[in-house]
């Protein structure tokens, strides 16, 4: 028998109180039982949004918010500024090239933040520019970009609006919506909220619901005027996920008890110890700066393939992480320590990590990472 743990930047591990909710007999999604249910997952999502604003629920993943964030916002043609820094930077320009508009990158490095004085300095030498697009956490890359100070810069510029694609670092890092000026933040179900894959939340600022309408661009499905106009009367403008939206009020729940100031210690508390961990086994990080809460993106030693070692944690010890993308396939491999985690996932990722490199013929002494993460981890 080989027990199986999941510790990938999404789909992470579901709790058992939402998993028991999802498994209820099924309401339909136009009958008096499901307004309540729609009426509590709208509650909170603006608490963990921290906006006064609705949140829109789609039926879709993460990408689907993405690409509905520039349908129902933006017209072919109009300049888009994408801060282009990993897989997902490069998701951006793809979806705003698929719907004609005239993109301008800010490229770096993988492995490295966006700087806010090169947005500053784009935006001064071309007000023109329409939105400006980021990633919060760039899965791809464990790297966290400096949200508040990009919307410090943003928010002044009245004819630009500031998109964040947050679907990683929803619940694993503070972001203030309303308070720093973010007009449009995209989340994901199979993230830090603790459920399967198939939700896409976009919270929305008033200064964004302008732009929506002047825009042009083609859309059906991701309507997001519709999506809001329904969900005032606790609808979706399709058919809703119910079982999804039922299991979201259970982990929305789990989290309120929490607290979110504590939600966000725990994060950053568990990233912490694996990046400290992952130093004393001798390995190097691949992101050099701003790490993110949610995924510790790691080197592979010399010698060594990264998606070798991905896959020996998983078929030798039943650990599922990641490996890397694009470019960086082969070179790293991510270990996750979003949503459901707390200390014991982390001390076996670590104890799995140091016995794959030593299977594997890279010198290490077993228990090294393990004990510094239980000291850091001890309560």
């Amino acid at each position: 028998m080989l027990k199986r743990y999941l510790l990938a930047p999404g789909p992470t591990p579901v709790p058992s109180e939402a998993l028991l909710a999802m498994a209820m007999p099924i309401i339909h999604h136009r009958s008096p039982d499901f307004i309540p249910v729609l009426d509590t997952a709208k509650k909170g999502l603006q608490w963990l949004y921290q906006t006064k604003n609705d949140v829109l629920i789609l039926c879709s993943t993460g990408t689907g918010g993405m690409v509905g964030s520039v349908n129902n916002f933006f017209s072919p043609g109009d300049k888009a500024l994408v801060i282009n820094a990993g897989n997902f930077g490069e998701r951006w320009t793809k979806i705003c090239k698929a719907y004609g508009l005239d993109v301008k990158e800010i490229a770096y490095e993988w492995g490295y933040a966006a700087k806010p004085e090169d947005v500053e300095k784009a935006l001064k030498g071309d007000p023109s520019i329409k939105g400006v697009f980021v990633q919060a956490s760039e899965t791809s890359t464990g790297v966290y970009h400096d949200i508040k100070a990009l919307a410090s810069i943003v928010k002044k510029y009245e004819n630009t609006i500031f998109v964040v694609d947050a679907i990683s670092a929803l619940v694993a890092h503070d972001l203030k919506m309303d308070e720093w000026g973010i007009d449009v933040m995209i989340g994901g179900s199979q993230k830090g909220l603790m459920l399967p894959p198939g939700l896409a939340f976009v919270g929305i600022s008033d200064k964004a619901w302008k732009f929506a309408d002047s825009s042009k661009c083609p859309r059906f499905y991701f309507n997001f005027k519709k999506e809001r106009e329904n969900l005032a009367k606790n609808q979706t403008n399709f058919t809703s996920p119910v079982t999804l939206i039922i299991g979201l009020n259970e982990c929305l729940k789990l989290l309120q008890k929490e607290g979110l100031g504590n939600a966000f210690e725990r994060h950053d508390r568990l990233a912490h110890a694996t990046r400290e961990a992952v130093r004393a086994i001798g390995l190097e990080f691949f992101s050099q700066e701003s790490h993110s809460n949610s995924v510790t993106a790691i080197k592979a030693p010399a010698g060594l393939d990264g998606q070798e070692i991905y896959k020996n944690l998983r078929v030798k010890y039943g650990i599922t992480a990641a490996g890397g993308q694009g470019k960086v396939k082969g070179r790293i491999f991510r270990i996750a320590h979003l949503g459901y985690a707390d200390t014991f996932d982390i001390i076996t990722a670590v104890a799995g990590v140091e016995m794959v490199l030593k299977g594997m013929g890279h010198p290490v002494k077993l228990g090294t990472g393990v004990a510094v993460a239980q000291e850091l981890l001890m309560i």
